[in-house]
């Protein structure tokens, strides 16, 4: 799949507003129209956020500590105990959420959506389960188990569970944080571990087309290895020599030639990834070039090979980042909104983002706020997803451009991204203004044409430019913009 748009969706939140007369709504209550919108923007994988069940008891224990309860009051100022159900990444088991629907509902959506040419996407957490899943009952051996020693020197990241009060196991964790206290860390040493994940994700790709992978370098060998070094027993676990995603992978795709595999991915781990068997990693370092580095931190990330950029996954908000609008500003949001769509790799954009909210709803809430839909931001987005379905911009080859002063001594050309797509006998020169000043530069562009003059046609506002091929080949075509303003130019 060459450069799709991805959507998530928060279906926790989505069902909730098709409740109706105070009763629950399930998967099925979504109305076939959401679906068909979606289609028509020309959204190619929905990822479904937080299908999976958890575990009521741990709400509690773990979602009203200080730091939990300040983001509740910035987010939803009328809150209530009932609003917090905890986290969709603390998963019980890989079963639909009962509160959700079930399983023939998620089957009749899956189908509605592929009907629609749409891939369904949902999470695989491959690093924890649920501080309380009642895996510990059937298969506590996969997860990290430690010793009275090493609890009594941290009771936040070790602890003994209720269902085996007698065992004490590690919680999940990043290793430039504090553990997750809602999760059980898997043991990545234990083959058994592996080959139980392994199935588990076969038992996922009956049900779907791919899965976003939460944290997925935290089971790289080195990684989980450096994390836990002094709690695993190596002789008991030694490293293993191979990667679990790399056989995890490449068994699934034996049973699912097509199963689609996104990573989140920090680290500069993404290229590492990519080559153990990722369709597609996190681009999260484009998102802070956008946010704050200059137009040539951005041009210099676009220089990487294409085949690290073709499986990258590009976006401006997530249910982990802030909103866009919040984090950019109106302006600049939308013109990284037009970057992220016209360059190569995944398009991925949330649901909320294309009406301009502005508020991050922390993943334990249930409900969420009241937003008036920004117009502006509505239009702009409508817009341009229709304008990024033309082929150009999925099957076509794209090519970075240089841009050249357009006067001597005036450097606001350095401001100016731009880079060219090809397909067929068409071509489309972007050229977007990533700065907060007019400004100016030159292009030189190849056109493959007998007249003199070539006609240029803005795909954003219909205006055309007469200009010399002489001129552009040799000179180049001035370009003149304001601050995060953009042509969409096809001749």
């Amino acid at each position: 799949m060459k450069n799709p748009k991805l959507f998530e969706i928060n279906i926790r939140l989505l069902v909730r507003r098709y409740d109706t007369d105070g009763s629950r709504a399930t998967l099925s209550d979504i109305p076939s129209s959401y679906w068909e919108n979606l289609a028509g923007s020309g959204i190619k994988i929905v990822w479904l956020m937080g299908i999976w069940q958890t575990t009521d008891i741990l709400i509690d224990r773990c979602c009203f500590e200080e730091y939990f309860i300040q983001s509740y009051n910035r987010s939803l100022k009328d809150w209530q105990r009932k609003d917090v159900i905890g986290s969709p990444y603390a998963i019980d088991t890989y079963e639909v959420n009962r509160e959700l629907g079930t399983k023939k509902d998620l089957l009749q959506l899956k189908k509605t959506l592929n009907d629609l040419n749409i891939k369904l996407l949902l999470d695989f957490v491959p690093n924890h389960f649920s501080a309380e899943t009642i895996l510990l009952k059937t298969h506590p051996d996969i997860f990290l188990e430690t010793i009275e020693e090493i609890l009594s020197s941290d009771r936040h990241t070790f602890y003994r569970p209720i269902q085996q009060p007698h065992r004490i196991f590690a919680h999940g964790r990043d290793p430039f944080f504090p553990a997750w206290t809602d999760t059980i860390q898997l043991n990545f040493f234990n083959l058994k571990t592996r080959e139980f994940l392994t199935g588990t994700l076969l038992n996922i790709a009956e049900l779907c087309d791919g899965v976003r992978c939460d944290m997925a370098m935290l089971t790289l060998n080195n990684v989980f290895g450096n994390t836990w070094r002094g709690v695993i027993d190596e002789n008991l676990f030694p490293k293993p020599h191979d990667e679990f995603w790399q056989s995890a992978i490449t068994e699934i795709k034996k049973a699912h030639p097509d199963f689609l595999f996104l990573a989140e991915a920090y680290w500069n781990l993404e290229w590492d990834l990519q080559q153990l068997g990722f369709d597609f990693t996190y681009d999260k370092k484009l998102l802070d070039r956008l946010k704050d580095g200059t137009p040539k931190n951005i041009r210099d990330h676009l220089r990487a090979d294409m085949s690290f950029q073709l499986k990258s996954a590009r976006f401006i908000e997530n249910h982990d980042e802030d909103r866009a609008i919040h984090s950019l500003g109106l302006e600049k949001s939308l013109a990284a909104a037009a970057i992220i769509s016209t360059i190569p790799g995944m398009r991925f954009f949330f649901d909320g983002q294309s009406d301009g909210k502005k508020i991050k709803l922390p993943v334990q809430l249930g409900r969420e706020p009241k937003e008036s839909k920004n117009k502006i931001v509505s239009l702009f987005y409508d817009k341009l997803f229709q304008l990024t379905r033309n082929e150009i911009f999925s099957l076509g080859e794209w090519e970075l451009k240089e841009v050249l002063p357009g006067w001597e001594k005036d450097r606001s050309y350095e401001n100016l991204l731009s880079w060219l797509w090809t397909y067929n006998s068409f071509r489309c020169l972007v050229v977007i203004n990533y700065g907060n000043v007019p400004s100016q530069g030159r292009i030189k562009i190849h056109a493959a044409n007998s007249e003199e003059l070539i006609v240029l046609t803005d795909l954003w506002n219909g205006e055309e430019y007469i200009r010399s091929l002489n001129e552009v080949f040799y000179t180049g075509l001035f370009v003149e913009l304001h601050p995060y303003q953009f042509h969409l130019l096809l001749f």
